[in-house]
């Protein structure tokens, strides 16, 4: 993501990146600032907020880090309001924040689904309420959510993550009719297997992509064969097309949830097999 070409530019704009120390959320504010707008993050972690404020400041942007949990809904909301007032205006939200753990749904305890679901869900409704406001006043904006293919098929183990993904989706969809005529755009993204820090078991201290554990071999063949370009996503391809759902050149797309997945989604369950000949389970030898 250059940043350059008059489509592509979104100088004078003003983004909050939910989540956005790591991974996909980091990769979507260095993809924004890449393409000219001024990015806010907020992050469980503060080291991780000053990486990502250090980086697009280095970008020539201008940057604001804020140091807060997403499952609580008054933190979520006051790193909106504090965008807005520290820019002085709103135009791009990308609900980024998000998590799991995975366990038979019939091992979760309350306490275990509330935790998947405000961390999926409600930061998504606190951070998205807060912003429509500030975007209405601009004349619109750009709500852009982060999904999964998981919130489209079943999920063993992901239950309630699922169940939430799936709320998203529908959310993105709705709100995508109702903020219309606003000019407030909807749309998320659905991600499958993504290099980010959590997916290579990294919880805490910096999200340098460089610092972190090489995939095994096994895990190596796995995504091979699993995923139809034969490797994971990575981040930066994430944040790329969040950058570019929030510029002018999607400006006539609204409703949409654009799986970013390597084809996983299309596969419907075929993988190959050792060979590299495509199969559908349980249609698996010895051999394969």
């Amino acid at each position: 993501m250059t940043g350059t070409g008059p489509l592509i530019s979104l100088e004078g704009k003003v983004a909050l990146v939910t989540g956005g120390g790591g991974g996909i959320g980091r990769a979507a504010a260095l993809s924004l600032a890449g393409a000219g707008a001024d990015v806010a993050v907020i992050d469980v972690v503060p080291e991780r907020c000053d990486e990502v404020v250090a980086l697009v400041e280095g970008m020539g942007r201008r940057a604001l880090g804020i140091s807060g949990n997403v499952m609580d809904v008054e933190a979520v909301t006051a790193a909106v309001e504090t965008t807005a007032a520290h820019f002085g205006r709103f135009d791009v939200l990308v609900n980024n924040a998000g998590g799991v753990t995975w366990r038979p749904f019939a091992e979760l305890k309350p306490r275990n689904w509330q935790r998947h679901i405000d961390m999926n869900l409600t930061s998504n409704l606190a951070a998205t309420s807060a912003a429509i406001p500030h975007m209405i006043a601009a004349g619109g904006g750009s709500i852009i959510a982060v999904t999964s293919i998981e919130a489209s098929r079943a999920a063993p183990g992901y239950a309630v993550y699922a169940a939430c993904k799936a709320g998203i989706n529908n959310l993105t969809r709705t709100l995508a009719l109702e903020l219309a005529e606003h000019g407030i755009r909807v749309n998320a993204i659905a991600p499958d297997s993504t290099a980010t820090p959590g997916m290579n078991g990294v919880f805490d201290g910096s999200a340098d992509p460089a610092r972190w554990p090489a995939p095994s071999p096994e895990r190596q063949e796995t995504i091979r064969r699993r995923i139809p370009l034969g490797r994971q996503g990575t981040a930066g391809e994430c944040g790329d097309l969040i950058a570019f759902l929030a510029s002018p050149l999607a400006s006539y797309i609204t409703g949409t949830i654009i799986p970013i997945d390597g084809g996983t989604w299309a596969g419907g369950g075929w993988i190959r097999d050792r060979a590299g000949k495509w199969v559908l389970p349980p249609d698996l030898s010895p051999a394969n």
